[in-house]
């Protein structure tokens, strides 16, 4: 296989890349069905990866293969005005397209985000659906730890 590239996203990605945010949310929405996606999925997945580009406020990692992105790696920076050190970086989007999943893509993207988070951040975490296991896994043999658990509850009645 010719090597993949990492590197970050550019405005010719946009396409691409919201496609595979858009496969990541349809993904998390087998989690739970809180996570349910809106009907207007793409178009939004479009506007986020575009404001993320050459934002101030995140990084937006591709994986490239033979001019196709096969992954996608985005990381907010959270000011935590309460603790110290202030700066998270918080992995919010990480998707693989599956035929190219279990062959160390994942393993060396991210090692590239820590790689280009380290000097801008104190610490990075990862946000993900609490009942993926696979990315607990994952993330676990990295060195990642639970910090925070998030509850949800559903405020809005069904229609029937």
């Amino acid at each position: 296989m010719a090597e993949v590239i990492f590197r970050e996203a550019t405005e010719k990605d946009i396409d691409q890349v919201a496609a595979l945010v858009a496969r990541l949310k349809r993904l998390n929405e087998e989690f739970d069905p809180l996570l349910k996606v809106s009907e207007k999925l793409e178009e939004s997945c479009k506007e986020y990866v575009k404001k993320s580009i050459g934002s101030k406020d995140s990084l937006l990692l591709v994986a490239e293969h033979e001019g196709r992105v096969v992954g996608v790696l985005k990381a907010g920076f959270i000011d935590r005005v309460f603790y110290d050190p202030p700066l998270e970086g918080q992995i919010q989007e990480f998707y693989i397209l599956p035929k190219y999943r279990r062959m160390g893509i994942g393993k060396k993207m991210l090692e590239y985000a820590i790689d280009k988070l380290k000097g801008k951040v104190s610490f990075i975490t990862a946000s993900f659906p609490s009942l993926n296991t696979i990315a607990i896994s994952f993330y676990e043999r990295f060195g990642f730890r639970p910090i925070f658990n998030v509850y949800a509850k559903e405020t809005y009645e069904k229609s029937t």
